[in-house]
């Protein structure tokens, strides 16, 4: 990313940070319980990441916030119970980012990331100027003012993701909630988009919660990480107590090592399995039995 402009805020100044918390949350899918009574809470201005093997849950609770799905507990936010919230409240209150977002067929990007802006619009939801200046300047922070006007079919899989994080910054809600945020980007790219949530969240006091896969990325920028497994919350805190060898061999199945940097970032380095199973339950293979016949591939010409 090259054309952000330097210290321009995207909104107006700083808001109160708003804080989210769950209580004995439970979603129930096919008779299974996907989230199990969870109690989890973030305060305002934090940012916490959940994590987790697939299945574990992460995306299910998130999706609780966008008031899909809940069957026992409650969520809140900024201390108001997300049920006693209109779609609007709601939307003013927190921007979500989908993993798979649906997007309208032949919009351009501009338009796309203006839709960020229908919460704070009349009723007859007409874009006034203020709207498309806020919307302008996100679009500058994350690069995409020479994709404006192509629409989002024609991008590619990393552009389409920040055009998708563009128009939940444009909503200028107190909460950011970003499913699995850096996929499909390139390491370039991942690393801006989220120094940006970093910056963005210093300025405007932003509550963010990431879901991520990455344990190095979720220890460098997370405050606190909370760890799912099974639908329940096995661990969380920081994330040099949290993510720990142990609990990575534990959750994950794979040994690791951890190390803290003098900021309390954390980086995991994986080690690679010699004796790999191929399906759970299934046997193991190590290496191949001495009768073998290697298979020799021709070089391509």
């Amino acid at each position: 990313m090259t054309a952000r402009v330097p210290n321009e805020p995207v909104a107006p100044g700083r808001t109160a940070a708003v804080d989210v918390a769950w209580a004995g949350a439970a979603v129930q899918r096919g008779g299974r319980r996907v989230v199990d009574g969870v109690d989890l809470s973030v305060s305002g201005g934090s940012w916490v990441s959940l994590l987790g093997p697939n299945g574990a849950g992460k995306t299910t609770l998130v999706r609780t916030l966008a008031g899909s799905g809940l069957d026992a507990g409650s969520v809140s936010i900024g201390g108001r119970s997300l049920g006693d919230l209109s779609a609007r409240e709601r939307a003013r209150l927190i921007a979500v980012v989908p993993q798979h977002p649906v997007i309208p067929p032949g919009i351009a990007v501009f338009d796309y990331v203006l839709l960020g802006r229908a919460p704070h619009q009349g009723l007859r939801f007409a874009a006034s100027e203020e709207d498309r200046r806020r919307t302008h300047a996100v679009a500058q922070r994350l690069d995409l003012d020479e994709l404006s006007t192509r629409t989002l079919e024609s991008l590619s899989g990393g552009e389409r993701q920040r055009v998708v994080l563009a128009r939940a910054l444009a909503q200028d809600t107190p909460v950011l909630v970003l499913d699995e945020p850096t996929t499909f980007l390139d390491v370039g790219h991942q690393l801006a988009v989220l120094e940006l949530i970093a910056e963005l969240r210093a300025e405007r006091s932003l509550t963010v919660i990431t879901t991520m896969h990455d344990l190095s990325v979720a220890g460098q920028f997370a405050d606190t990480v909370a760890v799912m497994s099974a639908g329940r919350l096995i661990a969380h805190g920081r994330p040099a107590q949290v993510l720990t060898p142990e609990l990575i061999e534990t959750c994950w199945g794979v040994a690791a090592t951890t190390t803290v940097d003098g900021h309390g970032g954390v980086t995991v380095a994986v080690q690679r399995r010699r004796e790999v199973p191929l399906w759970p339950g299934r046997a193991r293979v190590t290496e191949p039995p001495e009768s073998s016949t290697p298979t020799t591939l021709e070089p391509t010409r």
